[in-house]
C-alpha cells in the first residue's frame, strides 16, 4: 500500500495522472467503459485514496480523488481517436494488476505505460497481409469461388491503400468509411469486367467484413449490460452510422454501375 502524505498534492496528483494515463490507453484501444472505471478506481484504492470518482463516456474521462485532509484532486481527458487493439488493453490490464499486487513502484508503472504507448504499430506489408488474406477466405467462406477470392484478395489491397492514404489526410471517419467502401466497390466491378472473379456480391463481403464496427457493437452492448448506458448508446450510435457508411459506400457504387 502506498501512503499518501496529505501535505504531498504533488505526488497525488502524479498517482491519479498514472492511474489516468492507464483509463485513456484502455478506452483508446476498445476496453469497455466499466473496465476502464475500475481499473482507475482500483489503481487509486492501491495508492492510498479511500474516495475515488470516476465517470467515462467513449470521448472523456473525468476522475476525483478525495486527499486525506478533506481538499480533492480532478482530472479530465479527452479521448479524440479510438482504435481497436485489444492486445494493447490486455498490456494495460497486466501492467494494473502487477501494480495493485505491488510487484511494481508507482515510477515503475508510469514507464511502462508510457512504453506500451510508444510501441511501434504493425508494420504496413504485415497489414496488408492480412487484409488480403482476410478478404480472400471470407470471400470463399461465403460461397464465391476461387477467382472470386483471388479479386478479393486484390480488391482488399485496393480497401488498405485508401485507409492509409485517407488516415495520413486526417478525414471524418465516416466520410473516410463511405469513400474507401466506394473506392473500393469501383475496383471489385472493374475485376469483374477483366475477367479476374465471377460474383461482384461474393467479392465485395470479403472485403465489407474488414471495415464492419464489430467490436464496437458488441462493446457497445456490453456498456449498456453493465449499467452505463450513455456510452453504450454512444458507443452503438457510432457503430451504426459507421456500417451505414459503408453500406451507403458501396451501394452508390453499384446502383451507378447498374448492378
Amino acid at each position: 500500500m502506498y501512503a499518501i502524505n496529505a501535505q504531498n498534492n504533488a505526488r497525488s496528483t502524479e498517482c491519479l495522472t498514472c492511474a489516468l494515463d492507464a483509463g485513456e490507453l484502455l478506452l483508446t484501444y476498445g476496453a469497455e467503459v466499466s473496465r476502464v472505471e475500475d481499473t482507475i478506481q482500483r489503481l487509486e484504492h492501491v495508492c492510498g485514496f479511500d474516495l475515488v470518482d470516476v465517470f467515462t463516456i467513449t470521448s472523456s474521462i473525468v476522475a476525483t480523488v478525495r486527499l486525506p485532509d478533506g481538499g480533492s484532486i480532478t482530472q479530465s481527458r479527452r479521448i479524440k481517436a479510438r482504435v481497436t487493439n485489444l492486445g494493447r488493453v490486455a498490456k494495460i490490464n497486466a501492467l494494473s494488476r502487477r501494480f495493485c499486487a505491488g510487484l511494481l513502484t508507482l515510477d515503475e508503472f508510469r514507464q511502462a505505460v508510457q512504453d506500451v504507448r510508444d510501441e511501434r504499430p504493425a508494420p504496413p506489408w504485415m497489414e496488408l497481409l492480412l487484409y488480403m488474406v482476410i478478404s480472400f477466405s471470407l470471400s470463399v467462406f461465403f460461397g464465391g469461388t476461387l477467382a472470386d477470392g483471388v479479386a478479393a484478395l486484390l480488391s482488399g489491397m485496393v480497401l488498405f491503400a485508401m485507409i492509409r492514404m485517407s488516415a495520413t489526410l486526417q478525414m471524418n471517419s465516416l466520410l473516410q468509411t463511405a469513400i474507401c467502401s466506394a473506392v473500393t466497390a469501383l475496383a471489385v466491378l472493374l475485376l469483374v469486367r477483366a475477367g479476374i472473379g465471377v460474383h461482384p456480391d461474393k467479392i465485395m463481403i470479403g472485403n465489407i467484413m474488414l471495415v464492419i464496427p464489430g467490436i464496437q457493437l458488441t462493446t457497445s452492448l456490453r456498456d449498456m449490460i453493465n449499467g452505463d448506458t450513455i456510452s453504450g448508446l454512444l458507443n452503438l450510435s457510432e457503430a451504426i452510422l459507421k456500417a451505414i457508411s459503408v453500406a451507403l459506400g458501396f451501394a452508390l457504387v453499384l446502383l451507378a454501375g447498374g448492378v
